[in-house]
C-alpha cells in the first residue's frame, strides 16, 4: 500500500465517514481537469475529500502532513491557470459542504463566510435580506470565496472597488500541519503584528487552507446606469478609456471588447434579439445617486468625443441597463462554447495600455491566430483569448510565441505577467522574470532541490502559451523563508507559483 493509500485509509478511519473521501474516476477527473483552465496536466488526484467543518480540514491536513500527501484546495473550480490541477497526485479538498454564510452584521457592514460560498449567491442573500449591502468583487459567476482569496481575484468592479485583498478583514487558516490560526480581529483598521492577510491572499493555496473569511461589505448604490460606446479603431477605444480614468470621473466599471469578441457574442446568440456592432467597444457602468450618475454620463460622453466614437448609447431604465451590459456579461460563455481556448492576462501602467493592446492584437494577426481581446481596461488589465487546434503543431507553436511575446512586452513596460488570474502552473518562470531572484528567495523555501521538477510535467501542459518548467538555476535560489516556514513538506498545492 502506498503512502497516499495509507493516508486516505487513515482519514476515513479518523473521520468515521465513508462518504468524506471519493475515489470515483469521474470525480477525480472533474477535480483534476478543468474546461475553464488554459493549463491542465495528465495526472489526477488520487482522491477527493469533502470536509464539512474546520476540524475535519485540520484532521485531513495533519494526516496528509504525516504521510506527505499533496493537498489541492478546490472551491469553484473556475481557475484559468491550473490552480486546481494535481501534477503530483494527492487529495483534492472540495469545499462543496462548507458553503455557509455564517453571519451577516449589517451594523458593522461585514460578513463571515465559508470558502464554498459563491459570491453571487452571497449577494442574492444580502438582497433578499433587504440589507442594502453587497459584496463588490465580481469575477466569473461560479467563482467561490476560497478561490477568490487564493488568487486575489477581481472583476468588472475593480476600477472602483479594487481587488479581493481590499475586502478581506480576517481569515481562519489551517496550515499544512493542521495548526489553526486567525490572521487578525474584526476592525477594518489594524496595525497589530505582521499583515498575514497580505501574505495569504493571493498565495494560491500554497501556504494554507482558508476555512472561514470575514469580508467587508459595501453600501449598494441608489442608482445604476450603463453606457455602450463603439469605436472604429482599437487604439482610440483604449486611449478614450485611459482619458476617462485620468479625468477622475468615478465610473463603477470600464470594460473593453474588441471587434473579434463582439463578433463572438453575436455568433453565440446569447444576447438575442440584440445584435451588436462588431467594432471595438467600451462598456461603462455608473453608480451613485440619480443626479451624480447623470453628471458622470455627461462627463464621459464629453471625454470620449475626441476619439470620434459611434453612437453613445446609455440605459434609461433597468431593462435597458441589463440589455446593454449583457454583451459583457455573456462574453465568457460565448468563448467557452467555441473550440479549445487559451486565456491569459497581463496588466501594465496606464500610459502603456494602448500600446500593448495594439501590439498584442497585431502579433496575433501576424501569427495567423484567432484571438480576441477583452478586459478590465479601467485598471489597465486585459485578457487575450486565443482559440486554437491543439492537434495542429504549427498553431500550437504560434500560440506559445504570442503569449510569450505578450508577457515579455508587459514586463518591459514595468507591468505584470498576471493582473488577476494568478501564476498557477503556467507562469512560474514569468514570475521569476518579473520579481527577480532576491524576491523569489523571500517567497520560496526549502533545501537545494534534489529534483527540480517532474520531467513529465512540461509535456503535460495542455496549451503551450505558458512558461513550462522551472530551470535548475531557479531551484538554486531556494532559501528557508515563507514557504518553508509554513509548509516544510511542500504538500500545499505543489507545482503552483514555483516548484520544489
Amino acid at each position: 500500500m502506498s503512502d497516499m493509500e495509507k493516508g486516505i485509509a487513515t482519514i476515513r478511519h479518523h473521520l468515521k465517514d465513508p462518504d468524506i473521501i471519493s475515489t470515483d474516476s469521474e470525480d477525480l477527473l472533474a477535480h483534476g481537469y478543468s474546461e475553464w483552465s488554459s493549463v491542465n496536466v495528465e495526472t489526477l488526484p488520487v482522491a477527493v475529500a469533502y470536509p464539512k467543518d474546520t476540524e475535519q480540514v485540520r484532521t485531513i491536513a495533519r494526516i496528509c502532513h504525516k504521510w506527505r500527501i499533496p493537498i489541492i484546495p478546490f472551491s469553484g473550480g473556475s481557475s484559468v491557470e491550473g490552480h486546481v490541477s494535481a501534477p503530483f497526485g494527492g487529495i483534492s479538498l472540495d469545499f462543496t459542504f462548507m458553503d455557509k454564510i455564517v453571519r451577516v452584521d449589517e451594523d458593522d457592514m461585514d460578513v463571515v463566510v465559508q470558502p464554498g460560498v459563491c459570491w453571487s449567491d452571497l449577494n442574492r442573500e444580502l438582497e433578499r435580506m433587504g440589507s442594502g449591502l453587497f459584496f463588490p468583487i465580481d469575477p466569473a459567476p461560479i467563482a467561490k470565496i476560497g478561490g477568490m482569496i487564493g488568487t486575489n481575484c477581481s472583476g468588472t468592479n475593480a476600477v472602483r472597488y479594487g481587488t479581493m485583498k481590499d475586502w478581506v478583514i480576517n481569515l481562519t487558516i489551517v496550515l499544512a500541519d493542521g495548526t489553526l490560526i486567525k490572521t487578525r480581529r474584526r476592525p477594518r483598521k489594524c496595525s497589530a503584528g505582521y499583515n498575514l492577510n497580505g501574505i495569504l491572499v493571493g498565495s494560491e493555496g500554497t501556504l494554507g487552507i482558508v476555512t472561514e473569511a470575514t469580508l467587508k461589505l459595501a453600501v449598494r448604490p441608489q442608482h445604476y446606469s450603463v453606457a455602450v460606446v463603439p469605436f472604429n479603431d482599437l487604439t482610440c477605444a483604449v486611449s478614450a478609456a485611459a482619458d476617462v480614468i485620468r479625468s477622475g470621473v468615478p465610473v463603477a466599471a470600464l470594460e473593453l471588447m474588441d471587434e473579434a469578441q463582439m463578433r463572438i457574442v453575436n455568433d453565440g446568440g446569447v444576447t438575442r434579439p440584440r445584435v451588436w456592432q462588431e467594432v471595438p467597444t467600451l462598456f461603462v457602468k455608473f453608480s451613485g445617486t440619480v443626479a451624480s450618475v447623470e453628471d458622470n454620463i455627461d462627463s464621459v460622453r464629453e471625454i470620449v468625443r475626441a476619439y470620434e466614437p459611434g453612437e453613445f448609447e446609455f440605459a434609461k431604465d433597468e431593462k435597458e441597463r441589463e440589455l446593454l451590459w449583457s454583451a459583457r456579461k455573456e462574453s465568457l460563455y460565448s468563448l467557452l462554447a467555441m473550440r479549445k481556448d487559451g486565456n491569459t492576462d497581463v496588466a501594465v501602467p496606464l500610459s502603456h495600455l494602448a500600446e500593448i493592446v495594439q501590439a498584442s492584437k497585431e502579433d496575433a494577426k501576424r501569427l495567423d491566430l484567432n484571438a480576441c481581446i477583452k478586459g478590465h481596461i479601467g485598471d489597465s488589465n486585459f485578457h487575450e483569448n486565443i482559440t486554437y487546434d491543439p492537434s495542429n503543431p504549427q498553431e500550437v507553436e504560434n500560440v506559445k510565441l504570442a503569449v510569450k511575446n505578450m508577457i515579455s512586452r508587459a514586463l518591459e513596460m514595468d507591468g505584470t505577467c498576471t493582473g488577476e488570474h494568478g501564476v498557477g502552473l503556467g507562469k512560474k518562470t514569468a514570475l521569476l522574470s518579473e520579481v527577480g531572484n532576491d524576491t523569489i528567495m523571500v517567497m520560496v523555501s526549502g533545501d537545494l532541490c534534489e529534483t527540480n521538477h517532474d520531467p513529465t510535467l512540461a509535456g503535460a501542459v495542455s496549451w503551450p502559451g505558458h512558461w513550462q518548467s522551472i530551470s535548475d538555476e531557479f531551484c538554486l535560489l531556494y532559501q528557508r523563508l515563507i514557504k518553508g516556514a509554513l509548509d516544510p513538506n511542500w504538500i500545499m498545492n505543489p507545482g503552483k507559483v514555483f516548484d520544489r
